[in-house]
């Protein structure tokens, strides 16, 4: 019974551990041009708006893989 809830927290760290990994390889170098003093603001929304994404698909990957985790304990 604890392999599946040790599995979902294994698989929690692994998403945590990637994710941060893609927004410093992708993320933190992208720079947009802008006019003026408007640029470290619109690269800093756009920055902003693309980690929000990430940050939802990893939670609705995590919700997932919970529901499936818990699905299979409670029907044994």
């Amino acid at each position: 019974m604890s392999i599946p809830i040790f599995s979902f927290i294994f698989a929690m760290w692994i998403l945590i551990i990637i994710g941060g990994g893609l927004m410093v390889i992708f993320i933190g170098p992208l720079s947009f041009s802008g006019d003026g003093q408007l640029d470290p603001l619109i690269n800093s929304g756009i920055k902003v708006s693309i980690a929000m994404v990430l940050i939802f698909i990893w939670v609705i990957a995590l919700l997932k893989i919970k529901n499936w985790i818990f699905r299979k304990i409670t029907n044994q």
